[in-house]
């Protein structure tokens, strides 16, 4: 029997480079929402993997990393930086082409300091035409600092991801397991629900409405027929933005409830019986004890 061994990696980047995406993919299933629009994560969700080596690789997707402009925005930067503490590894997501930015240094700095090993993934090579672009890319990075490996990697397509995840597996070490082997993620049963919720709107809303709003699970009760009875809240920060997240006679939002539905369905493995809600709560983003009810802090 192999001997058991764990890490705890965090994944880290600037926002919309593809950490949530590259989570999913290790995983298999999807647990963290992901959206074209920037600023999608904003609490750590963790994901677990346990291979069939028997080692088991425990994730934590943070946000974007970002100069934030509310309170909800400085929460979302500090849990990158509270990720840090505690783990074994880094996960460092950048793209393949564009100038190395702010974000990129002051997350190379922390893993410096912090002394982690870190694995660097360059996304989104499938997008890239030049790819003698990728080697300028690689040798830029690679003299900032020591990473373990360097791994161009594509979480649409899986190019690499294989690779990807046997460097990861190289940064763990001789340890019991900390989660059961069938642990997929320690996140609730609620918080996952909200934010399937959340990513709808994110792929239907326009711009800055679904950045702000924040979904409260209201119940969830599973019935003796095995059907799922759940109820949630929106809340937005304008009348105006519950206009258009009810739509036109409601289209809107029963588009985003049959799509989240959907989404449930498959990941709770049972019949759903979804109602949807919207609620105006003006500039929650920047008052502490709505970001404390929705838990976003």
């Amino acid at each position: 029997m192999n001997t058991s061994k764990t890490a705890f990696i965090a994944i880290i980047g600037k926002a919309n480079v593809g950490k949530s995406s590259i989570l999913n993919r290790l995983l298999g299933q999807k647990i963290a929402i992901v959206s074209s629009k920037p600023q999608t994560t904003r609490t750590r969700i963790m994901g677990v993997l346990t291979t069939d080596d028997n080692v088991q690789l425990v994730f934590t997707d943070t946000p974007g990393y970002h100069r934030p402009r509310t309170k909800l925005g400085e929460k979302m930067v500090k849990a990158v930086s509270d990720s840090l503490d505690g783990v074994d590894a880094c996960l460092l997501v950048v793209e393949p082409e564009g100038p190395i930015g702010e974000a990129e240094l002051e997350l190379i700095k922390k893993i410096k300091k912090g002394n982690h090993p870190a694995v660097l993934a360059i996304n989104k090579i499938d997008t890239l035409r030049d790819k003698e672009k990728l080697m300028s890319r690689i040798a830029e990075l690679s003299s900032l600092c020591d990473f373990k490996a360097v791994v161009p990697v594509s979480a649409q397509d899986g190019n690499g991801m294989d690779i990807l995840l046997d460097e990861l597996k190289a940064l763990s070490f001789e340890s019991e397991h900390f989660f059961p082997d069938d642990t997929l993620t320690d996140q609730p049963e609620r918080v996952l629900a909200g934010e399937i919720i959340r990513e709808k709107m994110l792929r239907l809303l326009d711009k800055e409405i679904p950045h702000g709003t924040a979904v409260s699970i209201e119940k969830m009760h599973e019935r003796s027929d095995g059907i799922m009875d759940i109820e949630a809240i929106i809340y937005c920060e304008k009348d105006s933005h519950k206009g258009i997240i009810i739509g036109k006679k409601g289209a809107m939002l029963k588009r985003i409830s049959t799509y989240a539905r959907q989404d449930m369905e498959k990941f709770f493995g049972c019949h759903i019986n979804l109602q949807c809600w919207v609620k105006v709560k003006e500039g929650w983003r920047n008052r502490e004890g709505l970001i404390h009810n929705f838990g976003l802090d």
